[in-house]
């Protein structure tokens, strides 16, 4: 399956169905008056969170969606019916922005989470309502309104507990596959990840926990180059992050800086969260080389740094008991996404009506 996390479509919320001019024809009532019924509503299109869809990719081939109009009022004070709604799921950990004003409209985090994103038209008055005094037999009545129409963006932020970062070809496929039942493709050259991959690693008590390979960011990535911004949003909603150091590299901490600059420049509060740093590779040197590598990188960076080996598997059981134990203290990824949502999104579609 192709993995599509960008996506602008087309919404239009229903007509409203045009208000009746009608009079009552009845036998014994000589005075019946005007009995023209309103027009009904349109339907409103609405994004709903699914989590069995990991990608936008549907988005790629159907670029609007229409909600159906309201019926119009018919005789005897009789409202049409409302259009129906239509309802378009989307991943879990979908953000919706307004494409023209780039307003943020809603994050779709929860499963069945549910937004309005093109309200329906309001139906028009029959002519029963414009009975006064004055005027005792109104022979006009009002158009139903047209429904909100405007341009959305889809933005999939992947919803993972853990972020593995790290420049490219650092080991980051190659842990998440040894980690999990995750099998991404791994080479031996730069940029092999393309798309980010996840992964849900066991802790001893039998939970899982979803892991995101991160594809690898360079220098300038905040500003766009490489893979930049693509997928620098995807580690906005992890918990804690794993930066994966080359230990084999030229410049091991030249390496750490680099990824550590990039977090501070994006922002979104990726450089204050809770991050822990391991050397990967361990297994192409010497014991006494990691040791004063690992002591040198402590030093510098004035953090604890652990050193693992992918491939072969090394020390993994203090790096995952560690983060096992920091992710005991943070709060839930939901938490870390949820944001200040708009009054049109519901948790329960069941409260759709009384929007």
């Amino acid at each position: 399956m192709k993995f599509v996390d960008l996506a602008e479509v087309a919404v239009i919320g229903g007509q409203g169905g045009d208000g009746m001019v009608s009079f009552r024809r009845e036998k014994y009532v000589p005075a019946g008056g005007p009995s023209g019924g309103n027009g009904g509503n349109g339907g409103s299109v609405y994004l709903i969170a699914e989590p069995n869809l990991q990608t936008l990719l549907d988005f790629k081939y159907a670029h609007q969606f229409k909600a159906k109009p309201g019926e119009r009022g018919g005789p005897s004070n009789r409202t049409g019916a409302r259009g129906e709604d239509r309802y378009i799921e989307v991943p879990c950990g979908t953000a919706v922005y307004d494409a023209d004003t780039d307003e943020l409209l809603g994050d779709l985090i929860t499963p069945k989470q549910t937004l309005c994103v093109a309200a329906g038209g309001k139906g028009g008055l029959g002519n029963r309502h414009f009975l006064s005094n004055r005027n005792r037999a109104p022979e006009h009545a009002l158009p139903g309104l047209p429904g909100e129409e405007r341009t959305i963006r889809l933005e999939l932020k992947l919803l993972a507990e853990v972020g593995i970062i790290g420049l490219p070809n650092a080991g980051k496929s190659t842990l998440i596959a040894a980690l999990s039942a995750a099998r991404p493709k791994i080479a031996d050259y730069p940029f092999t990840t393309l798309v980010p991959n996840l992964g849900v690693v066991r802790k001893p008590t039998g939970d899982g926990t979803v892991f995101a390979d991160i594809p690898g960011l360079i220098e300038g990535a905040h500003d766009g180059l490489g893979l930049g911004h693509e997928f620098l949003r995807h580690i906005e909603r992890t918990r804690l992050l794993l930066h994966l150091v080359d230990a084999t590299a030229p410049d091991p901490l030249g390496d750490y800086h680099t990824i550590q600059q990039e977090l501070e420049a994006y922002g979104q509060g990726l450089s204050d969260r809770p991050q822990f740093l391991a050397l990967n590779k361990i297994d192409a040197m010497s014991s006494e080389d990691a040791e004063v590598l690992v002591e040198m990188m402590e030093e510098a960076t004035q953090r604890h740094v652990f050193s693992i080996s992918a491939v072969t598997r090394q020390h993994f059981d203090g790096l995952l008991q560690a983060i096992w134990d920091t992710l005991d203290q943070l709060e839930p990824a939901e938490a870390i996404a949820i944001q200040n949502y708009p009054a049109n999104l519901v948790s329960d579609p069941a409260e759709l009506r009384s929007l």
